[in-house]
């Protein structure tokens, strides 16, 4: 039987991962049976420069964790080994990158995830993945709304140089 300071420490990460989990806009769960160590340096610095944190957490912690926060439907993916990532400011982050290196690597596979409040299993993160990131819906939505502006705006201009022509020949 585990120590009480041992049950304590668990215990405590069980509950900051649990804030984590409430705290988060979305997050994925990933197989990661047979990855390299290269591998998964290079995936862990290009999700820590995204703001996404990936662990190797136990499966019950996790599954504590979802619990709590609201995810149980969870529960049913976390079989084997798996890793979390979490993310607390864009929803799409770890899903484009993860989904990224599971196209490339034959044995790392996305498993599941959360987003919006709900679970989501792994046909839905690759779709979550296909979304375009916040800055490029910005970006098209500022480029919809330029394009009748600078057409009102050249009209206007062709109107004032006409009459300014007009008032000139007079």
């Amino acid at each position: 039987m585990p120590s009480a300071k041992i049950l304590a420490e668990k215990k405590a990460a069980t509950e900051a991962l649990t804030e984590k989990v409430k705290s988060a806009v979305a997050g994925v769960v990933v197989n990661y049976t047979g990855i390299t160590v290269e591998d998964d340096t290079v995936l862990r610095s290009q999700l820590r420069k995204a703001g996404v944190s990936y662990h190797v957490y136990k499966n019950t912690m996790v599954e504590r964790a979802c619990d709590a926060a609201g995810y149980g439907d969870m529960k049913q993916y976390l079989t084997g080994m798996n890793a979390f990532a979490i993310s607390e400011s864009d929803p799409v982050a770890a899903a484009k990158i993860l989904k990224e290196y599971a196209d490339k690597l034959e044995n790392f596979k996305l498993v599941a995830g959360f987003v919006d409040g709900r679970v989501i299993d792994a046909k839905q993160v690759e779709q979550l993945a296909q979304t375009p990131s916040k800055e490029v819906l910005l970006g098209r939505l500022l480029g919809s709304l330029q394009g009748p502006l600078y057409s009102l705006a050249r009209v206007l201009t062709a109107v004032t140089e006409k009459d300014g022509a007009e008032a000139a020949a007079e």
